[in-house]
């Protein structure tokens, strides 16, 4: 009986370095492959904001799902893709769309990594502003599903702007209460 305690006592000891062993391989694996997709998922988004400082219409939209939404700096700005193509085609077609540099990029993956959501400060033609949306791995590529764009504003400034938009958020207001 001592015998039998000893060989399994044995086994178990010689057994646990192997488990811990492979819990830091396969922790080890996840942190390569979340590298891996946080990478392609910005060079996607580096891409898109390429595609449209060079009014590339066609590779900017590629890289968006086929129900993709787009928003805005404006209140009135929320677009399904089709509304947003219109949008942005004679902006595109008449040479130079817009040129959005991030400065700073935040990107969270799911489990099983389909989905993805970001932040982004971007360098803009309006200044800094902020992007944050959605990803999804669609067909071997990470695609914009969705992405909302934002003016960003200096605390200290936040005040002089509120009153600069105040007739523009009442009228915004107004047309929610009907």
């Amino acid at each position: 009986m001592n015998r039998i305690k000893f060989i399994m006592c044995c086994f178990i000891f010689m057994l646990i370095p192997v488990c811990v062993l492979n819990a830091q391989t396969l922790h080890s694996e996840n942190i390569q492959q979340d590298s891996t997709i946080k990478t392609a998922i910005s060079k996607s988004l580096d891409a898109w904001h390429k595609a449209a400082s060079e009014a590339n219409f066609n590779a900017y939209f590629n890289l968006m799902t086929c129900d993709a939404v787009f928003v805005g700096t404006d209140a009135s700005e929320h677009w399904d893709i089709q509304a947003f193509k219109a949008y942005s085609k004679p902006h595109f077609d008449a040479g130079k769309a817009w040129s959005f540099t991030a400065l700073e990029r935040h990107i969270y993956v799911s489990e099983p990594s389909k989905l993805a959501w970001f932040d982004e400060l971007l360098k803009t033609q309006m200044g800094v502003c902020r992007g944050s949306g959605v990803m999804e791995y669609v067909k071997g590529t990470w695609k914009i599903a969705h992405y909302v764009l934002s003016a960003t504003i200096p605390n200290p400034d936040m005040k002089a702007v509120t009153t600069l938009k105040a007739t523009a958020d009442s009228n915004i207001e107004k047309s929610f209460k009907q």
